[in-house]
């Protein structure tokens, strides 16, 4: 299997980072701050949810931020992101606004898509978020066409596109893979593997576990980071996007992650009984946002936790304060100009 090493950028505006391995005070700041972020705005969703003020369903990826996190760390602002319907962490690590996040949720007027779009079809090219979709595996081909029109263009960006280990099991997942790879496109596939495709569990589903080496077979590197280390996901993407900008093709993430969650809504799942709460236990022992946290000045982390509650609160009060669409919006938007 490939392994990757570190390399890498300083932010995710791309100045050039000499080892995305080994981080500095700052880079642990901002990626603790990135992490909690989305973790709290999650959080906060959740309470929210049954007040009945959010409009639609809503797929938590609490326990899997490192991912998204650790991707999007390393991509430009012009790079692309696509992702699921679990697609929150994504959208607010490739920096979309949140105040616009949660007015969508609350299906406003200000929202990321006018309030049509809900907690599962998200998008803003201001931050090249191409789009969240319910609809299992129909990003990946989405985001391999972006990366098909950027490696005409020939200007070196890249995409990153997310899913689930359910989505490995679409025709169009294998499809993609293998477009991908023959003409080598700047595109890095990232499966976040929690283990599940809703409640079946991948032993159900899978005659090998060995994902990696099935996707190895399209001709394109793959990489499996088990514990859902922040530092390993950062450090392997980082090499990946640098690999794609020199004309190298696609890359592939597996990067496991334990959803603590339930599927869909805010609460835990696990007297649903197809899952055991002691599954659960070791991965929130190594949670990825404690961990980092825990290298921080208590007092640095105070602070940080308190700009993020404060930075939350604002958006949620933006959300309840602004209005819903108006009855024409039904008919904008509609057809493309």
């Amino acid at each position: 299997m490939a392994r990757i090493n570190a390399s890498g950028r300083d932010d995710n505006m791309g100045k050039d980072r000499r080892d995305a391995g080994r981080m500095t005070i700052d880079d642990t700041k901002r990626l603790y701050r990135q992490l909690k972020r989305v973790r709290r705005v999650e959080e906060e969703v959740a309470r929210l949810y049954p007040s009945d003020v959010i409009k639609s369903p809503v797929h938590l990826s609490i326990g899997q931020e490192a991912a998204s996190v650790g991707v999007c760390d390393v991509l430009e602002r012009r790079d692309a992101v696509g992702a699921t319907y679990r697609g929150h962490a994504a959208y607010l690590a490739k920096g979309g606004d949140l105040k616009a996040l949660m007015a969508e949720l609350y299906g406003k007027a200000t929202g990321a898509c006018r309030g049509k779009g809900g907690s599962m079809h998200i998008i803003d090219m201001n931050v090249t978020v191409l789009g969240t979709s319910a609809v299992v595996g129909t990003t990946i081909p989405i985001a391999a066409g972006f990366a098909w029109a950027f490696k005409q263009d020939g200007d070196r960006r890249v995409v990153a596109t997310f899913f689930g280990d359910g989505a490995t099991e679409e025709g169009v997942f294998h499809e993609t893979l293998n477009f991908a790879s023959l003409h080598k496109l700047p595109i890095l596939f990232v499966c976040e593997n929690n283990f599940y495709a809703i409640h079946e569990p991948l032993a159900k589903r899978w005659a090998s576990l060995a994902l990696c080496a099935r996707v190895e077979q399209y001709g394109m590197p793959a990489t499996r980071i088990d514990d859902g280390d922040i530092r390993r996901i950062r450090s392997a993407a980082s090499d990946a996007v640098a690999a794609m900008r020199d004309g190298k093709g696609p890359a592939f993430l597996e990067v496991c992650a334990y959803r603590w969650r339930e599927h869909v809504g805010p609460a835990e799942d696990f007297a649903a009984g197809y899952r055991p709460a002691d599954e659960a236990r070791p991965w929130q022992a190594r949670d990825p946002v404690d961990l980092l946290g825990s290298e921080l000045d208590p007092a640095l982390r105070a602070a940080i936790d308190d700009e993020i509650d404060d930075e939350i609160a604002e958006a949620i009060t933006f959300a309840e304060s602004s209005p819903f669409p108006e009855r024409a919006a039904l008919y904008r938007d509609v057809y493309a100009d």
